[in-house]
Parts: structure tokens; C-alpha cells; sequence
């Protein structure tokens, strides 16, 4: 299994930046997704971005052109750039990882939005 630790989190004001920091316990060269996911408050957990191995992208449509994923191999971290944020993203922010078929998950970080 692979421990995952997420950092960056915090109060911002609307229309801030925010960048979210999910470092792994292994290399993540061979890993075949990983992403970040999101929880509110009385809401289910969903999908925010996911990067695979080969460098291809996936986001929600509340976050396109807003966030970025990005994956450092040599750093063993992949990043969320959050910019124009709003009161809606707030939550708790998960990262995620699939090595071999299995998911690991952080114990997440909370982004806070509001004035």
C-alpha cells in the first residue's frame, strides 16, 4: 500500500489561489492514475482532476480552467493549482493514487473559501 500525505490546504477569499501538495510514500513513475477528489459537507465524495502515467488530464467541469494537475516524478508529488476559487470549492480535498489496482487514499486537507 502507499501512504499518501496532502498539504496546502487553508482559508482563502474568493477569487484567491490555492496549491494543494499530495507527496507519496514510493515513486509514482509506475503509477497508473492519480488524482484529487473532494468532499463537502453533506455532499458525496467527487472527482476534482486525475493525471495518469503518460501525462493526459482529466477534470471536473466546475474546475476546467480554474485547477491544475500536474505530477513531479522526481518529487514522488503531484500538485493541484487552484486559482479563482469560490465558496463552492470548499471542502475537504483527497488525493488519491492507483499503484498496481489499488487505491490509496490521504487523510485530506480542508480549503476553506470564503470572505
Amino acid at each position: 500500500q502507499v501512504q499518501l500525505v496532502e498539504s496546502g490546504g487553508g482559508l482563502v477569499q474568493p477569487g484567491g489561489s490555492l496549491r494543494l501538495s499530495c507527496v507519496a510514500s514510493r515513486s509514482i513513475f509506475s503509477f497508473n492514475v492519480m488524482g484529487w477528489y473532494r468532499q463537502a459537507p453533506g455532499k458525496q465524495r467527487e472527482l476534482v482532476a486525475v493525471i495518469r502515467s503518460g501525462g493526459t488530464t482529466k477534470y471536473a467541469d466546475s474546475v476546467k480552467g480554474r485547477f491544475t494537475i500536474s505530477r513531479d516524478n522526481a518529487k514522488n508529488t503531484v500538485y493541484l493549482q487552484m486559482n479563482s476559487l469560490k465558496p463552492e470549492d470548499t471542502a475537504v480535498y483527497y488525493c488519491n493514487a492507483d499503484y498496481l489496482g489499488v487505491d490509496s487514499w490521504g487523510q485530506g486537507t480542508q480549503v476553506t473559501v470564503s470572505s
